[in-house]
């Protein structure tokens, strides 16, 4: 399985309620913290909703 690393780029001081939350339970609270996840549908759904605020990179 794949490894994507997802970091934050851009402030929530604008965002929905949900995008917020969608980057809380990536685990991302401030701009420029990254975090490794697996390559799942479930973290691949999360990212596209908030995919405005991160940069996702393909790690090994």
């Amino acid at each position: 399985m794949a490894k994507i690393k997802v970091t934050q780029t851009r402030s929530t001081i604008k965002s929905t309620a949900g995008q917020k939350r969608n980057l809380e339970a990536l685990g991302l609270k401030k701009i420029g913290q990254s975090v490794v996840h697996n390559d799942t549908p479930n973290i691949i759904g999360m990212i596209n909703k908030v995919k405005h605020l991160v940069s996702v990179e393909e790690t090994k």
